[in-house]
């Protein structure tokens, strides 16, 4: 049996004459860029995340950097990630040339407030917690230690559209928070993009211009800035998939329950909380001999994927943050453990039963 780890054409078949209309429609309108579709997008954006706006940008990463200027984060800051993100929580910081602090996450691989503290400096501007795997940060923890330190709070939701905590969204938890919409996430469009979304007129006025030139109007700029739009097409293609993201989210948390039915026994899994509502982007287990059961599995058949096998902090790009190997040890153990089994919404019962059952043959042997 064949498991793919993404299944991106099955995805657009499903969906593949709506999206055609979409698009259709889009193209016959002559508004490519900030057209009607965007609006939509942004209005129903907005509605997901509990906020008042949404403002669709070109990706994630540039989401980041944006809500970094909007809040006017850079030269002389410090703002505080996690490493074992993808590259652009930290690349994002050092673009607007303010320095990434790292600290360490729980086992949840998610930054572990009891340890931000310690990296707090004068010098701290902000604290970016990072939604890893789709599953939130402790927000009500993080706030309250933003709060005492006088500091701003951006969420990277990137792996995280319509994931919840305490009963709140992702996205709605901070001064300003940013999403990828890139093909490989939940919500996904065809190609890159990306929201900012917060509670406040100001930043979201912010956004929209530091996205589009920052033009005043269409022949005057207030300020240098980026084109970091969301084009319609993209914007057209999210707006055929708001209606199914609650069932892709809940057959994602339904395979995540039935792996850990079989497999928990053999290797760590992410466990459900009672407050919350993890989306799954990602079934991250950690496992003994790692490198050894990711060969396995595709000789079975099946593809897996690790996020991510080198921490930020021990990039060559990091190198002149000055961190020495050890200096974060569970972000760093993990990263020699952790694999993500294939857990999107397309696979069945069947095909998660037969990775379990490799697994189990795997420790078996």
């Amino acid at each position: 049996m064949k498991v793919s780890y993404v299944d991106l054409p099955g995805q657009y078949l499903q969906q593949r004459q709506e999206i055609l209309d979409a698009v259709d429609a889009t193209l016959r309108s002559g508004r490519y860029i900030l057209g009607e579709p965007v609006s939509e997008f942004e209005r129903r954006f907005a509605a997901l995340c509990g906020v008042q706006h949404a403002v669709g940008v070109a990706n994630g990463t540039d989401a980041l950097i944006l809500a970094l200027k909007a809040l006017d984060i850079g030269p002389g800051d410090e703002v505080i990630t996690a490493a074992n993100s993808w590259v652009s929580s930290a690349s994002s910081i050092a673009l607007v040339g303010a320095v990434p602090v790292f600290a360490d996450v729980g086992d949840d691989y998610n930054l572990d407030p009891a340890k931000l503290e310690a990296a707090i400096t004068p010098r701290t501007k902000a604290i970016m917690p990072v939604h890893l795997t789709g599953r939130c940060c402790d927000m009500t923890a993080i706030n309250a230690l933003a709060k005492r330190h006088g500091l701003a709070v951006i969420e990277d939701a990137a792996q995280a559209a319509g994931a919840l905590f305490e009963g709140k969204p992702a996205g709605s938890m901070s001064d300003i928070a940013c999403f990828s919409l890139h093909p490989l996430k939940n919500l996904n469009a065809a190609g890159d993009a990306g929201a900012v979304t917060t509670h406040h007129q100001h930043l979201a006025d912010r956004i929209a211009q530091l996205r589009n030139h920052g033009l005043m109007e269409r022949n005057h700029v207030a300020f240098w800035a980026y084109n970091s739009r969301l084009d319609s097409l993209q914007a057209a293609i999210l707006n055929t998939k708001f209606e199914k993201l609650q069932a892709v989210i809940e057959r994602r948390r339904h395979n995540a329950s039935r792996y850990r039915e079989q497999i928990a026994d053999l290797v760590q899994c992410p466990q459900p909380r009672d407050n919350a509502r993890d989306t799954y982007h990602l079934f991250v287990i950690q496992a003994e001999r790692r490198d050894e059961l990711k060969q396995f599995l595709k000789e079975q058949g099946i593809s897996t994927a690790i996020h991510y096998p080198v921490p930020i902090h021990l990039q060559p790009s990091s190198e002149a943050l000055g961190y020495a190997r050890g200096s974060l040890p569970i972000t760093e153990a993990q990263a020699r453990r952790i694999l993500s089994l294939p857990v999107h919404h397309l696979l069945e019962d069947e095909h998660i039963d037969y990775v379990a059952s490799q697994l189990r043959a795997f420790y078996r042997s």
